[in-house]
């Protein structure tokens, strides 16, 4: 009998023996599924690349792609993000870090919801890159970043918004005596004393020298010098980080009054210059500065793109608009580009940074700010040092601010991509 019972098995042991080969498969194939799923979420710029070809032979990745629950974008890596292609989501969870009656530091040229502006949507606009993920701005990250450090913004009044956005995007983190600020006609300085760090602003619309920088004068008066960054570098030396912009004030004419040499001579030396011309002298003096003064290894250098100009709104299609006033969402139109961004000056900036020896971080903030129309002061501004009256705010084709940026609002984006990049 026990001859015979070994010569062949019970169908019951044989049943629970494939049963359990079966189930432990089963486990394994789960377990090489999920590792495979999370590793891809989790992969960056290269990784997805990569898997690019593999997913295209995947039906079941194709279907998981098509779950709006499921997002293949990668960690924000500034060297792998295109982060001029994206879109606005509109998210009415997203809640500013700050307002212009929290923080104390918002000019009046930008505090719209005080000057009267009522619709709020505005501020509830979330840049989403179509690549990447955009970190959200985490003022302890700033912070921490900052520790020890000199940050100096230089540039004009879109340069000058950026730097508030900055300050009151960390400052209300800060106990009153543990932060000051020192504002003066050039130069504006922000200091988290726990930190030891200083977020400044210096005035410097041209980025080289002219003489309408403390007494403003009317456009046809200006001159630039633009062979001399002397006068305003002195400000910026010994910064550990500078990021720098300069365009809007270019744009007054086709031609510019430019001078080479000392302005003691008054307007005798002057010379006519294209727009573009003067402008790719004026950086290359910038950038000489740079190259001979800069350590690379002590100072990270930015450059800021330029801020979009709304003031034609037959450039997205309303034929009887009036400016950038009473706009309300962002274009939505892919690649959108309008008359108030110069392509032919975003080509000096590129071609003048790629020669640079020491590495200048562009923040391209130009085709996302291209989006928002509904976003500038309009007419809820001031203007010579006083806000609009109700006759300039009923003339908004003339009065409407369509250059400066209501905070907070799109600036604190452009700080959510610089502090990425920090």
């Amino acid at each position: 009998m026990m001859k015979g019972y070994r010569g062949k098995l019970p169908l019951s042991i044989i049943t629970v023996t494939l049963c359990g080969f079966a189930f432990l498969a089963l486990l394994y194939t789960e377990r090489l599924s999920f590792l495979s799923s999370s590793s891809f979420l989790k992969s960056k710029s290269c990784a997805r690349r990569t898997s690019a070809v593999v997913k295209a032979k995947d039906e079941t990745a194709e279907k998981n792609l098509e779950n709006p629950e499921l997002d293949d974008r990668f960690e924000f890596d500034p060297e792998e993000c295109d982060i001029t292609r994206g879109k606005w989501v509109f998210n009415r969870s997203i809640k500013p870090l700050y307002t212009d009656r929290s923080c104390p530091y918002v000019d009046r040229q930008f505090s719209c919801v005080k000057n009267g502006r009522l619709d709020l949507d505005y501020r509830h606009w979330e840049w989403q890159p179509d690549d990447c993920y955009l970190p959200k701005f985490d003022p302890e990250v700033a912070l921490e970043k900052l520790r020890g450090k000199r940050l100096v913004f230089a540039g004009d009044s879109l340069q000058r918004s950026q730097w508030e956005s900055f300050v009151c995007m960390i400052e209300w983190t800060i106990p009153p005596q543990k932060k000051s600020m020192k504002r003066g006609k050039i130069r504006n300085v922000f200091k988290a004393k726990e930190y030891n760090a200083s977020i400044e602003f210096y005035w410097a619309p041209f980025l080289v020298e002219s003489n309408t920088e403390v007494n403003i004068l009317e456009p046809k008066k200006r001159i630039i010098k633009v062979d001399s960054v002397s006068k305003q570098s002195k400000n910026w030396e010994g910064a550990d980080i500078l990021a720098f912009n300069t365009y809007v004030w270019w744009m007054i004419g086709l031609r510019l009054k430019t001078l080479w040499g000392s302005f003691a001579n008054g307007e005798e030396g002057y010379a006519q210059l294209d727009t573009p011309v003067a402008y790719k002298i004026g950086l290359k003096t910038w950038a000489n500065w740079i190259d001979s003064t800069i350590n690379p290894n002590k100072t990270r250098v930015f450059f800021t793109t330029m801020s979009s100009i709304h003031s034609k709104s037959k450039d997205w299609g309303r034929e009887d608009g009036l400016k950038c006033f009473n706009e309300t969402k962002p274009v939505m139109k892919k690649k959108f580009w309008g008359s108030g961004s110069n392509k032919d000056m975003m080509s000096v900036v590129a071609g003048v940074i790629n020669k640079m020896k020491v590495p200048v971080s562009v923040l391209n903030i130009t085709q996302l700010s291209e989006y928002r129309i509904d976003a500038h002061s309009s007419i809820y501004t001031e203007t010579g040092g006083r806000l609009l009256n109700d006759e300039e705010k009923a003339d908004p084709g003339r009065h409407a601010d369509c250059i400066h940026w209501c905070l907070p609002g799109v600036p604190d984006t452009w700080n959510q991509i610089f502090l990425a990049h920090l």
